[in-house]
């Protein structure tokens, strides 16, 4: 079983230009060793457990007269002595005997011949200088200011990971960058520009880290400028160690408890189902859980802010408002969204009703008085927020539309192209759409060939606009370049760049076996090979 369940773009110019390597340093260790104090208590507590278990067995096997198989014990002392002595088991342990020349005759006998150089620089069979590695691998891990990163949360074989991609956009090339261990089946990934956990972040200060919500009810937050990271930077729940009251708490309550299912006001309880971050005041962060609550967290403090109960069911989406700040908005499967400002948390929010479980909630960055809902129904809602309704049951959307046949499990609206959307369902279908003041009309729709669709995000820098990422059930990432599409061209003529000649449609994915591509003739990755390879030209025939 492969599948990406979510993905996000990182803008041009927040990765670090050389990412560096991981340093498991003294510091390192007692981060981690904090970091993981709850985990490891837990793993004692279980050996303790097994080993009473363990121990019970054996003392009622001997009130029996029995051994560990069940057969009876009745081998005398004397027996066993005779044993000992036949077979010499009482020097098993002993240092080994010397044979006629006096050499060892243990395995690592000659030990004491090997030569030890203080560096590798001493040792004559190192010719490979360590700064020609250092210089060959900084280059392999160096990302451009032209270049996007793309992370995708993946599980395969039951083994959950977030992939970090590349994007070259002008070499049409994606690659993975490296990989980070999560664990658990990962469902959101929030991209944050803040050095996490720091009291204090200058207003013009650049970071690239990212937020990742999973099955379980903490949130891991990971330096993207680090490679090979062993444990999160900070974690944000009930597993966070921040400080030794918080642990010495949780200490109490895990005696009583592993995981505490109870709502609370500090942490979630339950699998985190969405993640938005707000890029207006960067230290918050909003995650919304199975647990049915929204949480608002300090990302300076690493605490939890305020929680808000605004929904009877899961809540699964969250966005927040482009101008107004503090306003977030929240959709949940007991099929109402929520308006809420935050700093207003005991107020009654306006509220809008639909047919079916929420999917996904969307503020309309070009006008920031309306909003979308699509659903489990494959209907898109489009709202003004100006008119709210008396109940949910009364609301009224400005235009509503019945996109998919089945659930809309991806949305997304282009930050660039006024009126340009994007829906992505479980009928593996993707279909983009042009919204007017008279309505949305659809613009084309494809199979890309990723299984049941799960994520589609626009690229968020104004180069690479019309740029479209696509993840689902296949666990395979495509980047689309809508541009190229002739339908997109004609309903987007003043925004697409003009072309000479017939423009050729561009699907960029990760090439399966690059050396393979420059054996047969150096082209570069993702080019119209892979695209005729990943059924391109079969899909115009539909």
């Amino acid at each position: 079983m492969s599948m990406i369940t979510a993905t996000a773009w990182v803008p041009r110019g927040f990765a670090a230009q050389f990412p560096t390597k991981y340093d498991f340093d003294e510091a390192e260790f007692e981060r981690i060793a904090d970091l993981a104090k709850l985990q490891l208590e837990d793993a004692k507590q279980d050996l303790d457990e097994a080993r009473n278990g363990v121990q019970l067995g054996e003392d009622s096997a001997k009130k029996e007269g029995k051994d560990e198989n069940g057969i009876s014990a009745s081998k005398s002392n004397g027996e066993v002595d005779d044993d000992l002595k036949e077979y010499d088991l009482e020097h098993y342990d002993s240092d080994t005997k010397e044979d006629n020349n006096g050499e060892g005759m243990a395995m690592f006998g000659n030990v004491r011949s090997l030569a030890y150089h203080d560096t590798n620089t001493d040792d004559p069979y190192i010719t490979l200088k360590e700064s020609e590695d250092d210089d060959e691998e900084r280059e392999e891990l160096q990302i451009l200011a032209t270049d996007n990163m793309v992370l995708a949360a993946k599980v395969e074989d039951e083994v959950a990971y977030l992939e970090v991609y590349v994007y070259e956009d002008e070499a049409d090339n994606l690659y993975v960058h490296h990989d980070v261990m999560l664990p658990a089946i990962p469902l959101c990934v929030e991209w944050l520009n803040l050095a996490v956990g720091k009291k204090e972040n200058p207003s013009d200060s650049k970071a690239n880290f990212v937020a990742v919500g999973t099955m379980d009810p903490d949130i891991e937050i990971w330096d993207l400028d680090t490679v090979d990271c062993m444990y999160p930077n900070e974690v944000l729940g009930q597993g966070s160690a921040d400080d030794n009251t918080q642990s010495e708490t949780l200490k109490k309550t895990k005696k009583k408890n592993r995981k505490s299912k109870k709502v609370n006001g500090d942490y979630h309880v339950d699998a985190i189902l969405s993640l938005a971050a707000n890029r207006n005041h960067r230290n918050l962060l909003a995650s919304s859980s199975a647990d049915k609550t929204v949480k608002l967290w300090d990302l300076n403090t690493i605490k939890c802010a305020k929680s808000y109960s605004f929904h009877t069911d899961k809540v699964c989406s969250t966005a927040w408002h482009p101008k107004e700040s503090t306003v977030l908005l929240s959709g949940s499967y007991d099929r109402t969204v929520v308006a809420a400002d935050m700093r207003a948390p005991d107020g009654k929010p306006p509220r809008w009703g639909v047919e079916s479980d929420v999917e996904n909630v969307r503020w309309d960055p070009h006008n920031s008085n309306t909003f979308y809902i699509t659903t489990e129904s494959g209907i898109i809602h489009h709202h003004d927020a100006r008119f709210a309704p008396a109940t949910p049951e009364a609301s009224k959307p400005v235009w509503k539309l019945q996109a998919h046949d089945e659930s809309i499990s991806s949305f997304d609206v282009n930050p660039i192209i006024p009126g340009f959307i994007a829906t992505g369902s479980t009928d593996k279908e993707v279909k983009l759409w042009n919204v007017q003041a008279e309505g949305p009309s659809m613009v084309v729709s494809r199979n890309l060939g990723v299984g049941k669709v799960f994520s589609t995000n626009f690229a968020p820098d104004r180069e690479v606009g019309f740029r479209l990422a696509v993840a689902g059930s296949k666990g395979a990432v495509q980047i689309w370049d809508t541009s190229t599409n002739a339908a997109v061209r004609r309903a987007f003529a003043d925004r697409v760049a003009p072309a000479e000649g017939e423009v050729k449609e561009r699907l960029i994915a990760v090439e399966e076996d690059s050396s393979d591509s420059e054996d047969e003739g150096g082209k570069e990755p993702g080019g119209e090979e892979a695209a005729a390879q990943d059924g391109w030209e079969s899909m115009d025939e539909d």
